[in-house]
């Protein structure tokens, strides 16, 4: 970054962890800090700081036991729940990492950036899973998990060895994010409201009759 401005490599850091924190924060962590302390990824100065041998040993072993909640049905939703507190502010702490030291409001618009991306892929994974709960299958959540993770690596592949492509997929991403957030937002609101009543036991379907005869039931 020079001056008051983001570079291309900057701004694209900034998204893109964001959005890998919204993903999966303790792997993007033990993997830009492993990639770092063995040399395969340059890190800039400001991220050195997760190459600590600590930083890498604690976030790997949360992330050993997301692997496996990630991909059970139920436990999953509740993991994604509980780091709704977790995730977002650390895509804002990630992004202000890239412009250490730069004017305050730079600082802070890194950190609404980061917290902005973070938060759409946070929303959309975490809704995305409640779905994908209703099936009693498990094979889903496993495709779903493997899924991002292998969607987490190439991103940050792309991140670093092309940052202009990166900035092609945020863009996209936001996109297809304020699409899909209000259309998945109001089919689990549904399922959830469906459930509610059949809880209360006013769920159940009432039959009517269409002019020609059939039988029509409806919740």
């Amino acid at each position: 970054m020079e001056g008051n401005e983001l570079t291309i490599s900057a701004l694209a850091l900034i998204l893109g962890l964001g959005w890998a924190s919204g993903i999966s924060l303790y792997a993007l962590i033990s993997l830009l800090g492993l990639a770092g302390a063995t040399g395969v990824l340059a890190l800039p100065p400001q991220l050195q700081v997760l190459q600590n041998p600590g930083v890498i040993g604690v976030a790997g072993f949360l992330y050993l036991i997301e692997f496996f909640l990630d991909k059970t049905p139920g436990f999953d939703s509740l993991w994604d729940a509980i780091h709704t507190f977790v995730r977002i502010p650390a895509g804002a702490i990630l992004a202000m990492l890239v412009v250490d030291e730069a004017p305050a409001a730079m600082e802070l618009l890194a950190a609404v950036l980061g917290a902005t991306m973070a938060t759409a892929a946070h929303l959309i994974k975490t809704l995305s899973r409640l779905l994908i709960n209703t099936s009693p299958e498990p094979l889903t959540n496993w495709v779903a998990s493997v899924g991002e993770d292998i969607a987490l690596i190439a991103v940050l592949w792309l991140l670093f060895a092309y940052p202009g492509v990166f900035l092609v997929f945020a863009a996209i991403f936001v996109a297809l994010a304020v699409w899909l957030l209000p259309k998945l937002y109001r089919v689990v609101r549904s399922i959830f409201a469906r459930l509610q009543r059949w809880l209360d036991g006013t769920g159940q379907a009432r039959c009517q009759l269409t002019r020609d005869g059939s039988a029509v039931y409806r919740d």
